[in-house]
């Protein structure tokens, strides 16, 4: 850490780019990195410059300021928007080239009209709900849509990029659902190219179809999680190639010795068994880190796993540290690679039984972010 910095998020650029490269050679066809949410909080600009340095062929996010921003901010490879509500601004995607996601008649009929509008044709990718029954059209609404699309197209409105779907189960590789999306997903594509839509590109894999699942692979893959370094199946990130891009750590504030019996925290949930060291550490549920950790999740400190004693508090929590030794300014370090024996967010996962997309996505507030490497750095 900058000697400025109470706290910061470490992204390895690097790591992102090789995680990438890892997976395009894995599965062999063309790849979009996920980065929607901030790139998973790892930042969305410096996230999908590194992707695409790691041969990314186009990018994904969730809300259209998020592509937009990624075109304010030069990136020029194709990006897929997929969540809008009635009244998007579909004309300032379409001007800045988005693609964009429809899973109803009614967001076609407002793209068709953004086209008019703008007198551009609209890049549209069509979303069917194969049986996560979350965005998508149902299999009964889904003949009506492609009609609607293939009268747009001949109409020159917009032209079908995509067909698309979503796993409900993709993390666990043998679940039963997953064959029975993928044979909805079959006569959905299916039916969409009998009617014409021939050239459209079918994707269903996320990270862990990409991962585990070769049949769900079609015609390109859409990993998230797995870009910045994460096992979406929950294991060894390194078991897979991959390498955690962000390490989250923070500085000592404050130390003191303190009696046995003595009470730390709100509530007392933590009381010395012995006279000890105490330091505290200044974040807090604030800058994301989970209330829930209070005596469960760990952290490095003095050369040795901890686990937060007492409650996390909105802006700082507490070590037990017995007779080690920390001052204030030495570094705590939450979770990283695990290089050093420092937690994953996988460890803190399992800490406080939630998942590590949650983590790296909710980690933030008042920490200061930081880059390491050089992959997608502008010269």
């Amino acid at each position: 850490m900058t000697e400025q910095n109470r706290a910061e998020i470490v992204v390895d650029l690097d790591a992102i780019a090789a995680n990438v490269a890892v997976l395009r050679e894995r599965v062999d066809r063309p790849l979009m990195a996920v980065v929607k949410a901030d790139g998973y909080g790892h930042g969305l600009v410096p996230a999908a410059r590194a992707a695409l340095a790691g041969g990314a062929d186009a990018l994904g996010v969730t809300v259209l300021e998020e592509a937009l921003a990624l075109r304010a901010a030069g990136v020029t490879a194709p990006v897929l928007s997929w969540q809008h509500v009635p009244g998007a601004d579909y004309a300032a995607g379409l001007r800045a080239g988005v693609e964009l996601s429809v899973n109803a008649e009614w967001a076609l009929a407002e793209v068709v009209a953004a086209a008019r509008a703008t007198g551009t044709t609209a890049q549209v990718q069509l979303f069917v709900d194969t049986g996560l029954s979350r965005e998508g059209a149902t299999p009964a609404d889904w003949p009506a849509l492609v009609a609607d699309a293939v009268r747009a197209q001949a109409d020159g409105d917009v032209v079908v990029t995509g067909l698309w779907s979503h796993l409900a189960y993709a993390d666990a590789p043998t679940h039963p659902t997953i064959a029975a999306q993928v044979a909805v997903f079959e006569e959905a594509t299916a039916l969409a190219r009998t009617a014409g839509l021939t050239d459209a590109r079918r994707h269903l894999a996320n990270s862990a179809a990409t991962v585990a699942l070769p049949g769900t692979w079609y015609d390109m893959v859409r990993p998230g999680v797995a870009v910045y370094g994460l096992d979406p199946l929950g294991g060894v990130a390194v078991d897979r190639g991959l390498r955690p891009a962000m390490t989250v750590r923070a500085r000592v504030a404050l130390t003191k010795r303190v009696p046995a019996g003595t009470g730390v925290s709100y509530g007392h949930t933590h009381t010395t068994t012995a006279e000890t060291n105490l330091a505290l550490v200044p974040v807090g549920y604030a800058d994301g880190v989970p209330r829930a950790g209070g005596n469960r999740a760990p952290v490095l400190a003095a050369g040795a796993r901890r686990t937060i004693a007492g409650r996390v508090c909105m802006d700082q929590f507490v070590l037990d540290l017995g007779d080690d030794v920390l001052a204030p300014g030495d570094e705590v370090v939450l979770w990283g690679p695990g290089d050093d024996g420092e937690p994953t967010a996988q460890d803190w996962a399992d800490a406080v039984d939630t998942i590590h997309y949650e983590l790296v996505t909710r980690v933030g507030g008042r920490f200061t972010r930081r880059y390491t490497g050089t992959a997608g750095v502008p010269a």
